[in-house]
C-alpha cells in the first residue's frame, strides 16, 4: 500500500506587497561530519537552484535541490522552502533513485479525506505551519537509503506587484551548509523595455560581490548568483556557509505611454501606471487606539511613527487625529491644513498621546468618518483631493457598540463608498478577520503591524504606500460585448509608484484587437484617453521566445481572477459567498494552483519508512498563531488553530511555552502537593507578581500514583500601585490599598480604575491588566458539582508579555525572554503516536516526547490540542534551577 503526503495550503492575498522568492534549504539533525564538510549527518546537498522566468511581471519559479545520503544507513532529508504569501504553488515532485513521485491538485475536502484515511491506516502524520511577515514555510521530508539520491522540485507562480516605483524579488538565502552547485538565476522579459535592474544581498561580502552577474538591454534582463564552494565559506578552512540572509532583485520598465496592453491567444492584460502627473492633495484622518493594552512600547512606537508621518505631510494636505479609549477625543473640531504652525502644534499633541481606558473602536471610527464628511460638506478641503481614513488598533471593541457585524454595517453606511478605509492591526490580539472585512467593504485593505523593534517603521512604511495619490476614481472600460470574465477595472485611488493591472478573456477566442477607454480625476482636470492594441503588435514585442513560458497571459488572468475572488469572498455571505467559492475552486483546479480551496497530494514510496504529512499555509487572519511541527496527533488536531497568547498554564498544571522563532512549542507539567503555592511570574521592575495555589481532587484516585492537582487560587500583585487581585473559581476580589471590591463569576463586568483594567465574561474568563504591564486571561473551568473526584479550577494565559521587563522570572515569566533549542534524532517512543527525541537546550541534553496539551481559551470544556515537545521530570533542564525553587509561602 502506498503512503501519502498531503500539502494543505492556505494563502494570504494582500492588496499591496512585493514578490518574495525564498530559497529552499535542507535541515539535518546532527553535527557536521568532520571528514566531509559538504555533508551534515551524512547528507550532502549536491545542488540547489532557483530558476525564475519573469514575463510581463508574471513570474514562473522552479526550485530544485538534490541530496545524496553519504551514510551507510537510511537517513531523513528535510526540504524547507519559504514562499511568498502571494504565491500559488503549481507543482511539487520528489525523484528518488530515478523514480519520480509527482503531486496532484485536488479539492481540499477530497484531499483531507485521503489524508485522514492514510492516518487511520496507521501511517504517522506530520504538520508544518509557519507564517512570517512576507513568507510562509513549506516543508517535506523523506527517508532515503544509503547512497541514494533524492531530488526535490517545487514550482510556484505569482504576479509581481509594483511598489515605490519598482518590482521586487526578495530571496531568502539560507542553505545551512556548503552546497557544491548553488545558483540563483533570474531572467526577465518586459515588452516595454527594462529601465533599471539591480541586485543586492545582506550577506554579500566584497569577494561575493563579484559573483553577482547583472545585465539588461532592451526588453531582456538577467541576474545570476553562483558562488563557488570556497566563496561560500565563512573562512578559508571553515565548513560553515556565508550564505545566510536576504538577496533582493529590483527592476522597473520603460514608460513612454501611461499604459501597456498585451493580447495573446484570446486573453489580454492591461498595465496602467502613468508618470509625471501632479500629485493630489490628501485629507487624512488618523484614528488611533489609546486603550490600556497599547501601553508601553506600542504607544511609544505609534507616537514615533506619527511624528515621522507629520514630517512627510505636504503644505496642501489636510489632517486630523481621533483618539479612542473608553471615550473618544478629537484633536481639532475639523480637518486643518498642514501649515508649519499647525504641524508644530500637532507634534506637541502627538508627543502627549498616552493610554487610557478600554476600546471604543466604533465611536472612534464614526467620529473620523463624520469629520471627513463634514469637511467635504462645508467645502473645507479642495474638491479635487483624495480622502482616506487610517485606523490603528491592537485589540477588540469592548465599549459602546461592540458587536463587530453591527460595526461593519454602520461604518459601511456612513462611508457610502466615498473614502477608502485602511485598518492596521497592531499585534496578535486583534480580530483581524473583522478588520479585513470592514476594510475591503470600504475599498481599502487591512495590514497587520508585527510587534517588534521596527513596528514604527512598519506603520510609516504603510503610510508611504498611500501618501502620494495621483488620480481618483480610475475606470478602465472595455467593450462589454467583446470581453468576459474581466478582473477588477475600477479603483478609488491610483498612488504614485504603484500599478493597476486588469486582465480579461475575449468572447471570441480568435479576436486579436482591443480598444480601451481610461478615465480618472487628476489634480487639475479629468484624465481621459483611448488605447488600442492588436495581437500582431504584441507578437512583435515577443520575438525573443526563450523567455516565454506557456500561456503566461492566460495564467496571469487566472491568478489575478482567483486572487480577487478570494478577496471578495472574505466579506461575502450566503449564496454570494458560495458562488465566489465555486468559481475560485474551478479555476484553482483547472490551472493547478494550490489555494485556500485546494490541496496537493503527493504519493510517497512504501519501501521507505516515511510520514504522511500536511503543510498548512495560514491566512493572515490566522497569522497570530504560533507555528509548530506536529508529529502523529489524530487528524482533527491538525486543523486546530494555535492560541494567540504567549505562555500559559492550565489543567494539571500544564505549562505551554510557544517559541515563535523556532515555529514550535515546548510544554511541561509540575507535580506538587495540594496547598503548594507556585511563583509563576515575578517582575521587580513593574512590580507585578503572579502566584498560584494548587488544589487536588476531592479524594485520592487509587488508580493513579500521582494525585491530579490544579490551580484553585491565583494571586496577582502590583506592589508599586498597592494593588491586589485574588481569583478563585467562586469569586474575584480586588484590593486597592484598604478598599476591597468583590465580584462573582455570575457577573458581567467592565471595570476601569487607576492602574487596573478588568473585564469579566460571565462564567467564562477574566481579562485584566495592571499599570502599563502585560495583560492576562484567567479561564474558569467548572465541573459537575456532584462529580465524585474533580473540582472547579483556573487557567492562566498571558498577553503582551513583552511589556514586562527583562528581569521577569518565575515558572512562566522566565520564558517571556527568547529561548532556543535544537531537536535531534527523532525516533519511535513507547507510544507509537508520540515519538521521542533529544532536545539540546540551555546546554542540557534532554529526552523529550512529541505530544499535545490543552488550550482552553475558546473551549473551556474540551480544549484545543496544542502539539508540543514535552519535557519530563517537572521541566528539569528546561526551567532554571529545580521546580521546588518556585514554591513560595503564600499567594501574596
Amino acid at each position: 500500500m502506498e503512503k501519502h503526503l498531503l500539502l494543505y495550503m492556505l494563502l494570504l492575498i494582500p492588496a499591496f506587497g512585493s514578490s518574495d522568492f525564498l530559497i529552499a534549504h535542507f535541515r539535518n539533525i546532527k553535527k557536521r561530519n568532520a571528514d566531509n564538510d559538504l555533508a551534515v549527518n551524512g547528507i550532502e546537498i549536491r545542488s540547489m537552484k532557483i530558476d525564475s522566468k519573469v514575463t510581463s511581471r508574471f513570474a514562473h519559479n522552479v526550485i530544485t535541490s538534490q541530496a545524496i545520503n553519504r551514510g551507510n544507513v537510511h537517513k531523513e532529508v528535510v526540504f524547507d522552502v519559504e514562499l511568498p504569501k502571494t504565491a500559488f504553488i503549481t507543482n511539487f515532485s520528489m525523484t528518488i533513485d530515478g523514480v519520480t513521485y509527482p503531486g496532484s491538485i485536488k479539492e481540499k475536502e477530497v484531499a483531507k479525506k485521503q489524508y485522514e484515511k492514510a492516518v487511520s491506516q496507521g501511517q504517522t502524520a506530520g504538520l508544518v505551519k509557519a507564517s512570517g511577515r512576507k513568507t510562509e514555510k513549506f516543508t517535506v521530508s523523506v527517508n532515503i537509503a544509503a547512497a541514494s539520491k533524492v531530488t526535490f522540485e517545487l514550482t510556484y507562480e505569482e504576479l509581481l506587484k509594483r511598489q515605490f516605483g519598482k518590482y521586487e524579488m526578495f530571496i531568502k538565502v539560507k542553505p545551512k551548509q556548503l552546497v557544491k552547485d548553488f545558483e540563483i538565476e533570474v531572467n526577465i522579459f518586459e515588452p516595454q523595455g527594462i529601465s533599471e535592474l539591480e541586485a543586492e544581498g545582506t550577506f554579500i561580502t566584497n569577494d561575493l560581490q563579484n559573483t553577482i552577474r547583472k545585465a539588461f538591454s532592451g526588453k531582456k534582463g538577467s541576474i545570476s548568483f553562483k558562488p563557488t564552494l570556497d566563496q561560500q565559506r565563512t573562512c578559508a578552512n571553515c565548513s560553515q556557509s556565508l550564505l545566510d540572509g536576504d538577496f533582493t532583485v529590483k527592476y522597473d520598465v520603460k514608460r513612454t505611454t501611461p499604459d501597456n496592453l498585451q493580447i495573446v491567444n484570446g486573453y489580454f492584460v492591461h498595465f496602467f501606471a502613468p508618470t509625471n502627473l501632479p500629485k493630489l492633495s490628501k485629507n487624512v484622518v488618523f484614528v488611533i487606539d489609546i486603550s490600556g493594552s497599547m501601553a508601553g512600547r506600542e504607544i511609544e512606537q505609534t507616537r514615533e511613527a506619527l511624528l515621522k508621518i507629520l514630517d512627510d505631510l505636504k503644505d496642501d494636505d489636510f489632517f486630523n487625529f481621533i483618539l479612542f479609549g473608553s471615550e473618544v477625543r478629537t484633536w481639532k473640531e475639523t480637518l486643518i491644513k498642514a501649515t508649519p504652525e499647525n504641524l508644530d502644534e500637532a507634534r506637541k499633541f502627538v508627543r502627549g498621546i498616552d493610554v487610557e481606558g478600554m476600546t471604543n473602536l466604533h465611536g472612534g471610527l464614526m467620529r473620523g468618518i463624520d469629520t471627513l464628511n463634514a469637511a467635504h460638506e462645508r467645502n473645507l478641503v479642495p474638491k479635487r483631493s483624495a480622502s482616506i481614513i487610517i485606523m490603528l488598533t491592537d485589540g477588540q471593541p469592548n465599549v459602546g457598540v461592540s458587536d463587530t457585524q453591527e460595526i461593519q454595517k454602520l461604518v459601511k453606511k456612513a462611508i457610502e463608498g466615498k473614502y477608502p478605509l485602511y485598518n492596521l492591526g497592531f499585534g496578535y490580539a486583534v480580530d483581524y478577520n473583522f478588520l479585513e472585512k470592514m476594510a475591503l467593504e470600504n475599498k481599502g485593505l487591512a495590514r497587520r503591524i508585527y510587534p517588534d523593534s521596527d513596528s514604527a517603521l512598519q506603520l510609516q512604511g504603510f503610510y508611504d504606500e498611500v501618501s502620494n495619490p495621483m488620480l481618483m476614481d480610475v475606470e478602465l472600460n472595455y467593450p462589454e460585448n467583446e470581453i468576459s470574465d474581466l478582473t477588477k477595472n475600477n479603483f478609488k485611488h491610483f498612488y504614485d509608484g504603484s500599478e493597476i493591472v486588469v486582465a480579461g478573456r475575449f468572447v471570441d477566442h480568435n479576436q486579436n484587437s482591443l480598444t480601451v477607454d481610461v478615465k480618472g480625476e487628476g489634480l487639475n482636470d479629468a484624465l481621459s484617453f483611448t488605447t488600442q492594441q492588436d495581437a500582431e503588435q504584441t507578437a512583435k514585442a515577443f520575438q525573443e521566445q526563450e523567455y516565454i513560458f506557456g500561456d503566461y497571459i492566460e495564467r496571469l488572468w487566472a491568478y489575478l481572477t482567483i486572487e480577487q475572488l478570494l478577496e471578495k469572498r472574505i466579506s461575502a455571505t450566503g449564496e454570494e459567498k458560495e458562488n465566489l467559492t465555486a468559481k475560485a475552486l474551478d479555476l484553482s483546479l483547472k490551472y493547478k494552483f494550490v489555494t485556500p480551496l485546494t490541496s496537493m497530494v503527493v504519493t510517497k514510496p512504501e519501501d521507505y519508512d516515511n510520514q504522511a504529512g500536511i503543510a498548512d499555509k495560514p491566512t493572515e487572519v490566522a497569522a497570530s498563531t504560533y507555528p509548530g511541527v506536529h508529529h502523529a496527533p489524530p487528524p482533527s488536531y491538525l486543523y486546530a488553530s494555535y492560541p494567540t497568547w504567549h505562555t500559559s498554564v492550565d489543567g494539571d498544571p500544564h505549562f505551554i511555552i510557544p517559541v515563535p522563532q523556532k515555529e514550535d512549542t515546548i510544554c511541561f507539567n509540575i507535580n506538587e502537593n495540594p496547598g503548594a503555592v507556585l511563583n509563576l511570574i515575578n517582575d521587580p521592575v513593574t512590580g507585578i507578581t503572579v502566584n498560584g495555589e494548587l488544589i487536588g481532587d476531592k479524594r485520592a484516585n487509587n488508580d493513579s500514583k500521582i494525585q491530579n492537582t490544579y490551580f484553585g487560587k491565583l494571586g496577582i500583585t502590583n506592589k508599586h500601585l498597592n494593588l491586589r487581585l485574588m481569583v478563585t473559581p467562586e469569586k474575584i476580589t480586588i484590593q486597592n490599598g484598604d478598599e476591597k471590591t468583590g465580584f462573582t463569576w455570575l457577573d458581567s463586568v467592565s471595570l476601569q480604575q487607576e492602574g487596573l483594567t478588568l473585564i469579566i465574561n460571565r462564567k467564562k474568563n477574566l481579562v485584566f491588566s495592571m499599570g502599563s504591564g502585560a495583560s492576562f486571561v484567567i479561564v474558569l473551568h467548572q465541573v459537575w458539582k456532584k462529580h465524585p473526584l474533580h473540582q472547579d479550577f483556573l487557567g492562566l494565559y498571558t498577553l503582551d508579555s513583552g511589556k514586562l521587563s527583562k528581569q521577569t522570572h518565575g515558572l512562566l515569566g522566565q520564558f517571556f525572554h527568547p529561548i532556543d533549542f535544537t531537536i535531534l534524532e527523532i525516533h519511535p517512543g513507547s507510544d507509537p503516536k508520540k515519538p521521542d527525541a533529544t532536545m539540546i537546550i540551555k546546554n542540557h541534553e534532554l529526552t523529550v516526547t512529541r505530544g499535545w496539551q490543552k488550550d482552553y481559551r475558546k473551549d473551556p470544556k474540551n480544549g484545543i490540542d496544542i502539539p508540543c515537545w514535552f519535557v519530563h521530570n517537572n521541566g528539569a533542564g528546561l526551567i532554571d534551577g529545580v521546580h521546588t525553587d518556585y514554591v513560595v509561602s503564600s499567594l501574596f
